[in-house]
């Protein structure tokens, strides 16, 4: 590359700033998105409005975070993405009371055609893991209680029962949608015979995280995952959740408002990219707010941006490689490798090469603005979601001020160099009278549906004797 500082055409960025300004949210639009997800929830949670809200607020029957649970070896299955981890989570007990969870995991990749193919294919793959995971513990004589984190959108009747709504993030398994999960996985494990398992609990990866990171902080009760997709989960008063008789304490809710927007609600905010982003997805007009910010769609939105600019003439002097013209070419973590470049677009630069340009260092900057413009919309638009959701709390609790620890994972949240701050930042300032906690979860989907298992079956064995 040739030295020296790009030589800004202010021409040329006045143009790029035009199209990138579309990309800024102003905290009164903010406060508005906040307010229509607030009213969302609200109908997702009443009896009557229920079937009709796009955020659907479905309870989980995880109740009061737990205070106890059983000791001993656990199971845990978590299913989310293209990744499939299969864990062995022994939960003890130290000297103060506390817990001890000491995890041995594997990850095994999902094929494609088990995805997409039929239900019975996808669970015969994972008890076909589950079985290689036991294998190589030497567990296979024993039959351990099994937790299951399994993310996608599911209305429970029981803490182990839980009707699959739809698919998201790319899978298509048919024969799994409107049918027990759970009952999917017992199905697997006794078809292939060569080992027994006692499903004991089915949980979102939000309740799992937010259940992990209860047991770092007792004040966190609320879960959220910005990776794959987005979705977040929190502890509602039991008299609110109109779908599960009972007055009395709280229940943990899966908000699922990845699909905040479907009933147009996001319209105004939507932007061509989100439009072309959504038309070509396997899903479209389904999860409309996480397609905004989430990492299965943030490198597509920034490739249709680049496109953008190559066709007003103002990127790689209006031409587009054939490796960028295509679809999913220009990959999620290029966002964070090009937003974490030090000064020397030295990153940048090997990426636009490995896609086909030639970039000028002019071009490195516009394309370093366009990640920017991006992840940072992503930041704020999930920023006024949680806004929305503490704001409910402290409300619904009649508190003045509110202590509260939210639990986060996920790649997005974790991996992007800038996301994290200027997430917090919207959040804070939305929230004028709460006093936020965030913490990081580590190996919370595992974990947490361990512990919930391990919770379980401590209930269950009280209610057996």
């Amino acid at each position: 590359m040739t030295g020296g500082g790009s030589t800004m055409d202010p021409h040329i960025m006045e143009k790029v700033d035009q199209i990138l300004s579309e990309f800024r949210l102003k905290k009164e639009e903010l406060k508005e998105i906040m307010r229509r997800m607030q009213r969302e929830m609200d109908r997702g949670l009443h009896l009557e409005t229920h079937d009709e809200a796009s955020v659907k607020m479905l309870p989980t029957y995880v109740r009061s975070t737990p205070e106890g649970s059983e000791v001993g070896d656990f199971l845990a299955l978590d299913l989310g993405g293209t990744n499939f981890r299969v864990m062995l989570v022994k939960v003890g007990e130290d000297d103060d009371r506390g817990w001890k969870v000491e995890t041995k995991y594997q990850m095994y990749s999902i094929p494609e055609d088990a995805m997409t193919g039929t239900a019975e294919m996808l669970f015969d793959y994972i008890s076909e893991c589950i079985s290689d995971f036991l294998d190589k513990h030497n567990m296979k004589h024993k039959k351990l209680p099994l937790g299951f984190t399994f993310s996608f959108p599911v209305r429970h009747e029981d803490i182990d029962k839980g009707i699959l709504l739809n698919w998201t993030k790319g899978f298509k398994a048919s024969g799994a949608e409107g049918n027990n999960v759970v009952g999917l996985l017992r199905d697997a494990i006794k078809r292939r015979g060569d080992f027994e398992m006692d499903v004991v609990a089915m949980v979102n990866d939000t309740v799992a995280t937010m259940i992990s990171c209860y047991y770092e902080d007792r004040s966190c009760e609320v879960g959220m995952i910005v990776g794959t997709g987005c979705n977040a989960c929190y502890m509602e008063e039991m008299r609110t959740v109109e779908l599960v008789e009972g007055e009395e304490g709280r229940m943990c809710v899966n908000t699922e408002w990845g699909a905040f927007g479907d009933t147009g609600e996001l319209e105004e905010f939507r932007l061509e990219y989100d439009r072309v982003v959504d038309e070509t997805s396997l899903n479209p007009g389904q999860q409309l707010y996480e397609k905004i910010i989430s990492g299965k769609y943030m490198g597509e939105l920034v490739r249709l941006v680049l496109l953008k600019l190559v066709n007003e003439n103002l990127l790689f002097n209006g031409e587009a490689s054939d490796i960028l013209k295509t679809r999913g070419s220009f990959e999620t973590r290029f966002v964070s490798q090009i937003e974490s470049d030090t000064g020397d677009r030295k990153q940048i630069y090997n990426i636009l090469t490995t896609l086909g340009v030639l970039p000028s260092e002019l071009d490195c900057d516009i394309v370093r603005l366009a990640c920017e413009g991006v992840s940072t919309r992503a930041a704020h638009m999930c920023g006024a979601g949680l806004a929305g959701v503490i704001n409910r709390m402290r409300e619904r609790r009649s508190a003045d001020t509110l202590k509260i620890t939210v639990g986060v994972d996920g790649s997005v949240y974790k991996l992007h160099p800038c996301f994290q701050e200027k997430f917090h930042k919207v959040v804070r300032e939305l929230t004028p009278r709460c006093d936020i906690t965030f913490i990081q979860s580590e190996e919370g989907s595992g974990r947490g549906a361990a512990l919930i298992s391990a919770v379980a079956c401590k209930m269950a064995c009280m209610l057996s004797q």
